[in-house]
């Protein structure tokens, strides 16, 4: 499969080139634009496509993705997501899975299985609606963040603390631990909250901006005219 990503790092946009037969899954609601070489297909992850995949997130949330397969000669198609950032290429091997963000899927090849189901990041305490995904198989992998990537490689033993509204992925070699921004007083008013501690060897890949604070700032600006249209 041919792909570019474009417009980095704050607008990016994967385009993929496909030949007759190839597909490409991707988030429901992902596409910007596709050729009509190119058929679509929306399911739930279940057993049978990709092997054994979890279906429900915690919430209830189902994970819905579609199915984007080249039927009618080469096909192109794009893809994006709502958090302006960049999409990075993982290449996903048998011993080289990584631990990503529910949030920053974008699209997968056949291949790379993800266990939405996963219970071993500390079962959703880590990150105030943040949820992880497990990616094992073999394909490459897109994901999206909010803001640029910042890449970092760890050696063996080697340590890194990082915010959980900043963490992105990181290598299933890497060894972690969630835990508070150091004491009580410093967790509720540091603005830190949770952090995970990760140690190498692996890659860990990093958020520039979060998404909490993003939110809070747009809700400084909407709030007095809530109360004021409220009195």
């Amino acid at each position: 499969m041919k792909y570019e990503i474009k417009y980095r790092p704050s607008y990016s946009l994967l385009v993929v080139q496909l030949s007759p037969g190839e597909h490409i899954v991707a988030e429901a609601g992902a596409l910007t634009y596709m050729q009509p070489a190119i058929e679509v297909k929306t399911r739930k992850r279940e057993k049978g496509f990709w092997g054994s995949l979890g279906v429900s997130l915690v919430g209830g949330q189902s994970f819905f993705v579609n199915d984007y397969t080249a039927t009618a000669g080469v096909g192109e198609a794009a893809f994006s997501a709502a958090p302006l950032g960049d999409i990075e290429t993982m290449d996903v091997a048998p011993g080289k899975g990584f631990i990503i963000q529910k949030s920053a899927y974008i699209a997968s090849e056949e291949g790379v299985d993800l266990d939405i189901q996963w219970q071993g990041f500390s079962k959703g305490l880590f990150g105030q609606g943040l949820f992880m995904i497990k990616v094992t198989g073999s394909g490459k992998l897109f994901i999206n963040t909010f803001g640029a990537i910042d890449k970092h490689t760890l050696a063996p033993g080697e340590e890194m603390i990082v915010d959980n509204f900043h963490l992105v992925a990181f290598s299933d070699s890497c060894q972690y631990q969630v835990t508070k921004f150091g004491g009580l007083k410093e967790t509720l008013l540091s603005g830190e909250g949770l952090v995970t501690r990760i140690s190498g060897p692996g890659d860990v890949y990093i958020q520039t901006k979060n998404v909490r604070e993003m939110a809070d700032w747009l809700w400084t600006l909407i709030e007095p005219r809530v109360q004021a249209k409220a009195r």
